[in-house]
């Protein structure tokens, strides 16, 4: 695989962050609700500790877990200012009992320094629900990962979900060429995709963002997962119609 170059990684993170910037809130309104994959994850793998949620979102996830009065520590991460806020609103509507503390920051895993956002404790585990599919270049998910891995105590586990949208007719008519952003296919990794997401305020006309996604297979998973140190002990697929649109996966520390 021919390493991307930084300036077409630049690019594809650009295209995301102004993607959330200009749908932040648009886009939380479409996620009220936790996937019944992340659902399944906190009724099987999770029972209290302390964790870490890469992409946090609108805080729909902090706000289940409060509601299941999980003892521990929730620390939710995010790079959109505008869903952090309304994260915080979110949290504030719900009573948090004892033994457990929520917290939200900001952090871009797109700055090697992210890791300082969650200061020197260690977790049991590290959560990314549709996040590291926004990450462009091999590169830049295994050092993702491996740092990931750094801040897991022994025998810790990193669970996360990675979007399968070709399973979807939908969403691959929402597949732009990579045309539109000036960009080709050479300039990109085999899974790269680029696809529209459209809105429509009330009394506006229809206005259209882009997102870049990446789209893994498995045997890169596993790759991914050897390179970081990590051992893949579980996985299932949920989500949309056919329960098939995410595929959910927990990898142990080694």
């Amino acid at each position: 695989m021919v390493e991307m170059k930084q300036e077409t990684i630049r690019k594809l993170f650009d295209i995301n962050c102004l993607f959330y910037q200009s749908f932040g809130r648009a886009f939380a309104e479409t996620r009220r609700r936790i996937q019944p994959g992340v659902r399944r994850v906190l009724d099987e793998w999770i029972d209290g500790g302390n964790w870490l949620d890469l992409g946090c979102g609108s805080g729909v996830l902090a706000v289940e877990w409060a509601k299941r009065g999980l003892s521990g520590s929730y620390l939710g991460l995010d790079f959109s200012k505008e869903l952090l806020a309304e994260a915080q609103s979110n949290l504030s509507k719900v009573e948090l009992q004892p033994g457990l503390t929520i917290a939200f920051a900001f952090a871009d895993l797109a700055d090697e320094s992210w890791p300082e956002a969650v200061g020197n404790r260690k977790m049991d585990g590290v959560l990314a629900f549709a996040s590291m599919h926004h990450i462009p270049g091999k590169e830049n998910r295994l050092r993702i990962l491996r740092q990931v891995h750094e801040l897991l105590l022994p025998r810790g586990v990193f669970i996360h979900s990675e979007w399968q949208f070709q399973h979807s007719p939908k969403l691959m008519a929402r597949v732009r060429p990579w045309s539109s952003v000036e960009l080709t296919e050479s300039e990109l990794e085999e899974g790269d995709t680029l696809l529209d997401w459209r809105h429509a305020a009330i009394g506006q006309a229809e206005t259209e963002g882009l997102r870049y996604v990446h789209l893994f297979s498995g045997a890169e998973l596993q790759e991914l997962a050897k390179e970081a140190g990590f051992t893949i002990e579980r996985e299932f697929a949920s989500d949309g119609t056919g329960d098939r649109l995410g595929l959910y996966q927990l990898w142990r520390k080694a």
